[in-house]
């Protein structure tokens, strides 16, 4: 079998694996107990709190410890949603969220469920305003769309006043890296909060929290051969002082990950979690030079041959593991299919949402037509991955395509 579809999800590192298996038996203890038991399972959070930081140049107590990329980011737009502001003139402005068209389901969903089902105090319905940017054919914000959409005071149009914007690192289906410096800046000059979505970014590409000037992180551990069901959301120190903390927790209890998120902690998760940053920072060349050169190897071999094929996102500002093609006059799905059964895993794009196969709102956005959506291919790296895997996967890719094509309605249009 082999596995071209790492930015669904990543096989669990060995030496994570060794990290984690103490706290299932030996090292059980709840993180608040004051015995030994306890005081270890404290250690060990503490550790990983700092492994986590150290990847994304951050400080240790700058991260929370959550579920996963999508309660990240879910956290980070609930805290920003409409609620009573008093600005200088004694208005009540409602908040307005800029983002694009092209994010992770985990931000596009509750931004439309902000936009309809948000209350004021005085039990009125005003919405949070949603602004989603649109991208150019390779998958790129420009970054003036988003000054012209805020302004120095932070006031937008019709009454609503702009409080964040949530613009993604890399993209999960193409991989087109936006210019999140560029974005920062920008933001910072207006005073606004700017949240990225990083889990296909993390581990791909170098990241340093303070250079790049970020509010808000997202990161997921599964994404980076850790375990699944825990992440994390790097907050800026000074945003701890502002409005955004005053919106948490969301989950009330013991007062875990300092009050902001109560519940016992996933300690083996957060501890296999701590161990694949640590990996990851260390490998982060080597695994990149990988990537690198699996990509260039499988494109330059797909490009030339097959015929009518077309590489998707930015050809250089991307993450290199993701490879994102359109094969004209082939249905996505069924390749997907046929590339299962001889024993090969791809994917058309994002794996996140529960059994929905639906257009690509990433390649619709892009301005591809329905043929051209239908007929995408997301092959994606890992570091287990081998130059030899992708020539077979060329080679069975290549009869699979002709295969499809000879039934293919578009078989005439291509001369195929």
């Amino acid at each position: 079998m082999i596995y071209f579809d790492n930015a669904a999800s990543t096989a669990v590192h060995p030496e994570v694996v060794k990290e984690m298996l103490p706290y299932f038996d030996v090292q059980y203890g709840n993180p608040s107990s004051i015995h030994k038991f306890g005081t270890k399972a404290k250690k060990a959070i503490k550790k990983a709190r700092e492994q986590v930081a150290a990847l994304i140049g951050a400080e240790p107590d700058e991260i929370l410890f959550t579920s996963g990329g999508t309660e990240s980011n879910n956290t980070v737009l609930y805290a920003h949603r409409t609620r009573p502001i008093l600005h200088p003139s004694n208005e009540v402005k409602k908040n307005h969220i800029i983002t694009s068209s092209i994010e992770h389901e985990a931000i596009l969903q509750p931004c439309k469920k902000l936009e309809t089902v948000v209350y004021d105090r005085n039990g009125e319905k005003p919405t949070t305003k949603i602004t989603q940017l649109p991208v150019d054919e390779h998958g790129m914000v420009n970054s003036d769309d988003i000054t012209n959409f805020i302004t120095s005071t932070g006031m937008s149009y019709d009454g609503y006043s702009t409080v964040l914007v949530s613009i993604m690192f890399a993209n999960n289906e193409v991989g087109t890296i936006q210019p999140i410096k560029k974005i920062s800046e920008i933001c910072q000059e207006k005073n606004i909060a700017f949240h990225t979505d990083a889990v296909q970014a993390v581990g791909k590409v170098s990241i340093n929290v303070k250079e790049l000037g970020v509010d808000f992180l997202s990161i997921s551990s599964h994404k980076i051969n850790g375990p699944k069901g825990v992440g994390a959301l790097f907050i800026r120190k000074d945003r701890k002082m502002g409005r955004f903390f005053d919106e948490l927790p969301y989950i009330r209890g013991g007062g875990q990950e300092n009050g902001l998120r109560s519940g016992t902690e996933n300690v083996a998760s957060i501890v296999g979690f701590g161990k694949a940053c640590e990996i990851a920072k260390e490998r982060l060349e080597k695994n990149n030079s990988h990537f690198k050169k699996l990509h260039s190897s499988m494109l330059e071999r797909i490009t030339k041959e097959i015929s009518h094929v077309k590489l998707n996102g930015h050809p250089e500002k991307r993450i290199f593991n993701n490879l994102h093609l359109t094969f004209l006059g082939v249905n996505g799905e069924d390749l997907i299919i046929k590339l299962d059964e001889e024993g090969i895993a791809a994917s058309t794009g994002s794996a996140c949402s529960v059994h929905t196969q639906k257009a690509s709102h990433v390649l619709k956005a892009m301005g591809f037509n329905h043929e051209q959506i239908t007929g995408s291919l997301r092959m994606s790296f890992g570091y287990l991955n081998t130059l030899d895997e992708v020539d077979q996967t060329i080679d069975i890719l290549k009869k699979v395509v002709t295969e499809l094509r000879s039934v293919s309605p578009y078989k005439t249009k291509y001369n195929f």
